[in-house]
């Protein structure tokens, strides 16, 4: 039985997605009614509007939302500072059917219930006739509402596989809610089928300022290709269907092709800038700086506020990035040359320039001062103080206060959907039908325009941006995928990506490491040192979350998932 718990305004108006539309209630919230909401007399569709507005709300928003951490840190990208946290369950197979840090069946299907509701009551408010802006926005407004409800069942899907399809009813206590699960080729075919339908009602692309944060057609065909893709990977496509690969290959391409978005010039600008080039979708966050003082190192204060340092990304996270000329960090001892640059005695020089965007390392600048993650260090102390396991702190997203006294405000929209992971997705696909290539419509054309954004020094060929001529498919499907890890770090992708891959019980199962740094007068070491923190994967029942004992007790004809009771 699927969760219904409903309330009718259950954010009560000041929980709105979009924060310029408040309105102060003209009534006693108690005494709103659904006669009230949906007034036929309401021309401008005003109340209705703020319906649709919490219904945004219900978006993936990303950051430290699980038990005040990132979903990475239950990846091989990062662990939680802290001991004994809800992400933790994922790492050591406490999670189940009772107890899910990242439960999302019941908080989508009550965003799904809620776009249906929009669906069934909507036609009742009788917008001005006289006005075709007005009627203009309200089908805007319904395919906004269908598209939202085709994102909760991705959401769904990508977590549970296939689940129960509900159309546009509103079910009660009276219908039977015995509900099958429908296969989860049948979710994709309705998630591609409803951003098809709607793609032409949607707003045109480039959307206006004021209406940032809306759906647009090429967001719904951005839904359509991530879903194609989630169908075609390995995890969901056993057999390698190359036909699958083709359809998410040309959902991919039609993205691309509408010319809409572009790589920004600047990495941090994607996070930094609310309205840019690159973001296709993000969950529209009021001002803040939480994610500085969430995972900021813990010897920083802004104001009387200690900085949490709760993210601690691991050594394998920060080997995948290359050095400045795109190369893995390795070094021909035997020859005694170092072709890629690296030095094991420095080995934050000469790196990928996102690195120190992506994490905070011994010897970065923050708050005015280094941050110091060698053994007794003010950002590693050694005492009871949560800290970092890692000898790393997460740094993606924060604003530069390398210089600055104080955290302040700042634009910290989580990135649904941008415009990197649809050319990383791209060469994927591509890679998967027509192997590596050459030319301009190579794979190798995706690839090096990321790190040529990056600031991967072009070298000469063979070797442009790093990249040799000349891979093999599976050579370049490595490659692709470390270029995903480093590009989209802490973007909860490398947790899905690695089950969509059916790579995880390779990726873990085995330990994972930091660094330890010991300060010797001015001289430092580096020692890498294994983690004690169990990361394991129970193949095959953790591809897949559990459904909630609440519902599969409740619905005999709900279908568990495998591995679970």
């Amino acid at each position: 039985m699927i969760n219904y718990k409903y309330s009718l305004f259950s954010l009560a108006f000041t929980a709105l997605v979009f924060t310029a539309c408040q309105k102060l209630e003209d009534r006693p919230l108690e005494l709103i009614t659904e006669e009230y909401l949906w007034d036929s007399k309401d021309s401008l569709g005003t109340n209705a509007s703020y319906f649709l507005n919490d219904i945004y709300a219900g978006l993936p928003n990303g950051y430290n939302r699980i038990d005040g951490n990132l979903l990475d840190a239950a990846s091989d990208d990062a662990v939680p500072s802290a001991d004994n946290t809800a992400i933790s369950r994922f790492t050591n197979g406490g999670y189940s059917a009772l107890v899910n840090g990242d439960d999302a069946w019941g908080s989508n299907y009550i965003s799904i219930r809620k776009c249906n509701l929009f669906v069934q009551n909507f036609p009742k408010v009788n917008l001005k006739k006289s006005d075709p802006a007005i009627f203009i926005q309200g089908q805007y407004w319904k395919a906004e509402n269908r598209f939202l409800r085709a994102m909760f069942y991705y959401e769904l899907i990508k977590r549970y596989g296939g689940v129960p399809l509900l159309g546009d009813r509103v079910l009660t206590i009276n219908d039977d809610l015995r509900l099958p699960r429908n296969s989860f080729d049948d979710c994709v075919n309705y998630i591609v089928s409803e951003c098809d339908a709607i793609s032409g009602d949607l707003r045109p692309d480039p959307i206006p300022a004021g209406d940032y944060g809306r759906i647009t057609r090429s967001i719904a065909l951005t839904l359509k290709a991530k879903a194609l893709v989630l169908a075609a990977s390995p995890l969901n496509n056993p057999g390698n269907d190359i036909g699958k690969w083709r359809k998410a290959k040309n959902a991919l391409a039609d993205v691309i092709r509408t010319g809409v978005y572009s790589l920004e010039t600047s990495f941090a600008n994607v996070f930094l800038v609310r309205k840019n080039n690159e973001v296709i979708l993000a969950y529209q966050r009021a001002l803040t700086f939480d994610v500085e003082t969430n995972n900021a190192p813990v010897g920083y204060i802004n104001g009387t506020t200690t900085s949490r340092g709760r993210t601690s990304p691991t050594q394998e996270l920060v080997d995948a990035f290359p050095t400045r000329k795109g190369l893995p960090i390795t070094t021909d001892l035997k020859s005694g040359s170092n072709p890629t640059g690296y030095d094991a005695n420095d080995p934050y020089a000469n790196r990928d320039l996102r690195l120190d965007l992506t994490v905070f390392r011994n010897g970065s600048r923050w708050l005015g001062r280094e941050v110091e993650t060698f053994n007794g260090g003010r950002d590693r102390p050694g005492n009871s103080t949560v800290q970092t396991k890692t000898g790393y702190y997460m740094r993606k997203f924060m604003a530069d206060f390398s210089n600055g006294t104080a955290y302040s405000n700042q634009t910290h929209n989580f990135p649904i959907f941008r415009y990197a992971d649809i050319l990383l997705l791209f060469a994927e696909a591509k890679n998967e039908v027509d192997g590596p290539g050459t030319g301009a419509d190579s794979v190798y054309t995706y690839l090096r325009a990321i790190r040529a954004r990056a600031g991967i020094l072009l070298g000469t060929a063979p070797n442009t941006y790093g990249l040799t001529d000349g891979l093999r498919a599976d050579q370049m499907r490595e490659q692709i995928r470390n270029d995903r890890r480093v590009e989209l770090a802490f973007e909860e992708q490398r947790f899905w990506d690695l089950r969509r891959w059916k790579i995880a019980e390779q990726v873990y199962n085995k330990p994972l490491h930091g660094i330890r740094i010991t300060k010797t007068g001015t001289a430092l070491s580096y020692q890498v040192e294994t983690l004690s923190i169990p990361f394991q994967f129970f193949a095959p029942r953790m591809y897949r979350y559990a459904i909630p004992y609440s519902e599969i007790s409740k619905n005999v004809n709900l279908t568990q998932n495998e591995g679970y009771q």
